[in-house]
Parts: C-alpha cells; sequence; structure tokens
C-alpha cells in the first residue's frame, strides 16, 4: 500500500477520538441532568453554571477543532502532492498518539503538566508535517 494512502488512517483514529470526546460530552451532560445538578433547561441558552466535567470536556470537544483541522489539511495536502515516505506517515500517528494523550490527560486527573506535554509533542509532530510538505513543495516546483 502506497505511504500516501496510509495517512488516512491517523485521519481516521483523529476522527474517532473526536466521536470519543463528543460521546463523553454528551453522557456527561446527560448524567448531570439526570443528577439534578443541571437543570436541561440550562442547555437552551447556556444560562447558568454548567458542572466542571462537562465544561472540561465541552472544552476538550472545542479544542479538537483548532490545532487538528491543521492536521487534517497537512494530510490532505501529502496526499495531494504526494509526500511519500515513512517520516510523515509516523509524524501523523506521533500526533494522534499525542493528542489521545492528552485527551485521556485532560479528561482524566488533569495535571497541567503532563497536559502541556503531550501538546507540545503533538505541535512538533504537526510542525513537522508542515516542514515535509514545504520541503516537497520546494522539491516540486524547482523541478518543474
Amino acid at each position: 500500500m502506497s505511504l500516501n494512502i496510509q495517512i488516512v488512517f491517523p485521519m481516521c483514529a483523529m476522527f474517532l477520538l473526536t466521536v470519543c470526546v463528543l460521546l463523553k460530552v454528551l453522557i456527561g451532560r446527560y448524567s448531570a441532568v439526570r443528577s439534578g445538578t443541571t437543570r436541561l433547561s440550562f442547555f437552551k441558552t447556556f444560562q447558568g453554571q454548567e458542572p466542571e466535567e462537562s465544561v472540561q470536556a465541552v472544552r476538550h470537544f472545542a479544542n479538537l477543532f483548532e490545532a487538528p483541522v491543521l492536521f487534517y489539511i497537512a494530510c490532505l495536502l501529502g496526499m495531494i502532492l504526494p509526500v511519500q515516505g515513512l517520516p510523515f506517515v509516523v509524524c501523523a500517528w506521533m500526533y494522534v498518539i499525542a493528542r489521545t494523550l492528552h485527551a485521556f490527560i485532560h479528561l482524566g486527573k488533569n495535571d497541567v503538566l503532563k497536559r502541556m506535554r503531550a501538546y507540545v509533542f503533538g505541535w512538533l509532530m504537526l510542525i513537522a508535517m508542515w516542514l515535509l510538505i514545504a520541503i516537497k513543495a520546494t522539491i516540486i516546483l524547482t523541478t518543474t
């Protein structure tokens, strides 16, 4: 299988992570309403206080539509150019692993230093992916 097609699998894994966090949000909100911690009417206008666990999961879910968007774009560019090579695919998988670790830390004990390390490592992998894309684009431009 071509390496530029293998990049689809880390993309699917990131999507799966996003779905899992969404489920955590929905389950947390349902539990808060069921236990009486939050009134159902809160979700009409989001006025009042949402439980901390729910806020944390919602914030993490929103975060999955920030930097990971650059990951998805990098993956698509990697397929289009094509950036074929093991380093690109490994960086993509390492990014997904870092984001998964970040999610477990954030939605678990929320150790800020550990969470920050996972976040920074993910960014380093994303930067590496973009550098590989820039190198490939430069090669294409100079050879045409």
